[in-house]
């Protein structure tokens, strides 16, 4: 049973970072394309960064390209985002998600609200 726990997120002020995790089990994590998505308040949900099995190729949405960066740790079953610079248009729900789309199984996410 595929089990994803993502943690780390908050309030933070415009220009503020966080560091979003995401724990998981029940497959074999280090051999698995993973992604974040995230879920704005009244909007569809939103690919936004991926990272291929051992970690070596990332893929950004242009909207967070140069202020987020997505890694893994195979060793730990872990996926993390580094967002720095963040803007009130992130705020949303973000998701670790299985593979590389926006309807993999997934947590139950973590929210980012952006506000001074």
């Amino acid at each position: 049973q595929v089990l994803l726990v993502e943690s780390g997120g908050g309030l933070v002020q415009p220009g503020g970072s966080l560091r979003l995790s995401c724990a998981a089990s029940g497959f074999t994590f280090s051999s698995v394309y993973m992604s974040w998505v995230r879920q704005a308040p009244g909007k569809g949900p939103e690919w936004v960064s991926g990272i291929n099995s051992s970690g070596g190729i990332k893929s950004y949405a242009a909207s967070v390209k140069g202020r987020f960066t997505i890694s893994r740790d195979n060793a730990k079953n872990t996926l993390y985002l580094q967002m720095n610079n963040l803007k009130p248009e992130d705020t949303a729900l973000y998701y670790c998600v299985q593979g590389g789309t926006t309807t993999g199984p997934k947590g139950q996410g973590t929210h980012v609200t952006v506000s001074s």
